[in-house]
């Protein structure tokens, strides 16, 4: 079983930058593929950003290449979001994700295991 355990949520203004935490319990952590995604009220959650944890593969949604970088710390099992220049629309409840099935990394349900999520909101 895994656990995944997210931190670093909070309210900036626009321009503004915060980094999330993604602790990994419970699993060969350098053999997932790991993503970050995000979602709003009444919308579907959308992939936002995805790392294989053993090294090579990064995506990223093109609404925010350039201003988020995913990365990982393997001494520490965690995998981090770094988001700057932030906007308003980048407000939402962020999860991290494990135990891709494979397939299209941006779709939600190719993922088996959920943080609990951690609000991001940025006013303008």
């Amino acid at each position: 079983q895994v656990q995944l355990v997210e931190s670093g949520g909070g309210s900036v203004q626009a321009g503004g930058s915060l980094r999330l935490s993604c602790a990994v319990f419970g699993h060969a952590y350098s053999s997932i593929y790991m993503g970050w995604f995000r979602q709003v009220p009444g919308k579907e959650r959308e992939g936002v950003a995805g790392i294989f944890l053993g090294g090579g593969n990064i995506n990223y949604a093109d609404s925010v290449k350039g201003r988020f970088t995913i990365s990982q710390d393997n001494a520490k099992n965690t995998v981090y979001l770094q988001m700057n220049s932030l906007q308003p629309e980048d407000s939402a409840m962020y999860y991290c994700a494990a135990g891709y099935t494979g397939g299209t990394w941006y779709w939600a349900t190719n993922f088996r295991y959920w943080g609990q999520g951690t609000q991001v909101t940025v006013s303008s």
